[in-house]
């Protein structure tokens, strides 16, 4: 190995190190916006193959949902159902043939995702998931839709920044051809197996969502439950004064990056010193 080659490693290995930190920082971003891309394609493919039904066709969507609620009011919570069951649930609200049930959009913290069928895994890794055993939105009383989300992913953001809601907050859901305003109403810390406050409610109309809390821990669900308000575009923009809040995703760059430029700047003075006391070693005389 040559002289200059050896005077270039603290170099290489300072810039390998570098590069894999750097990657390893950008990757949460990186990899959300891509997600968030495709959830954006998937809202787009669902609000366009809406277009292609028949009003005849929405009627009949609707009434199975509200049959379907109806039904689940006289019944207790119950969140296993049979393989039969769930075929008849997986056959409400999907007219597009994707499981996509429509999607919610909660300005306040910067969440437009697609809602799907069921909570199973892979559902949870794309979108957001209708509870099965749990109503379906559609605008009537005696209704209790949950909707469950993940939090903390480092591929994708979905609900992480749940918990900065507060009581006052609205939130959307678009389904079908309507549009529902749902307003926080209660937020509570609570048990995976802590289920009451999922119940539906006679004569009230609730949708409650879900997430795993302490941030990064899981043992608790962060519940926020909304009631739903009339709908008109000034509601979607009540935000409540005191209310500015900054997502993970927005403050983790500038956390990470002066931390990135004082471990730069720390690369330098220490390398400076080396070479500096290196060459003073060298050209000292021998004796």
């Amino acid at each position: 190995m040559n002289k200059k080659l050896k005077k270039q490693i603290p170099n290489i290995i300072f810039a390998l190190v570098f590069l894999v930190g750097l990657a390893i920082f950008l990757y949460p971003s990186v990899s959300n916006y891509i997600n968030s891309k495709h959830q954006s394609r998937a809202i787009s493919n669902y609000e366009e193959m809406l277009n292609t039904i028949s009003k005849e066709d929405y009627s009949k969507f609707w009434q199975e949902a509200k049959a379907y609620n109806e039904e689940l009011a006289q019944k207790t919570l119950n969140f296993s159902l049979t393989d039969e069951e769930l075929a008849q649930y997986n056959k409400i609200m999907d007219p597009t043939g994707t499981g996509i049930i429509g999607y919610i959009e909660i300005e306040n913290i910067g969440v437009n995702l697609p809602i799907y069928h069921g909570t199973t895994e892979s559902v949870l890794q794309v979108g957001i998931g209708h509870l099965e055993g749990t109503s379906f939105p559609t605008g009537t009383k005696s209704t209790h839709a949950v909707l469950s989300g993940h939090r903390g992913l480092p591929s994708s953001k979905l609900f992480s920044d749940l918990d900065q809601m507060i009581v006052g907050d609205t939130f959307l859901l678009h389904i079908l051809d309507q549009t529902f305003a749902y307003q926080v109403d209660q937020i509570n810390i609570v048990l995976p197996e802590e289920t009451n406050d999922l119940a539906i409610v006679d004569g009230k109309e609730y949708v409650t969502l879900v997430t795993c809390t302490p941030y990064g821990v899981n043992t608790h669900r962060l519940l926020v439950r909304a009631k739903r308000v009339d709908y008109s575009e000034e509601t979607k923009l009540i935000v409540p004064a005191d209310a500015t809040r900054y997502g993970n995703m927005i403050v983790a760059p500038f956390i990470g990056a002066p931390l990135l430029l004082i471990a730069f700047i720390l690369y330098l003075v220490f390398t400076s010193k080396w070479f500096r006391n290196r060459k003073k070693t060298k050209n000292k005389p021998h004796k």
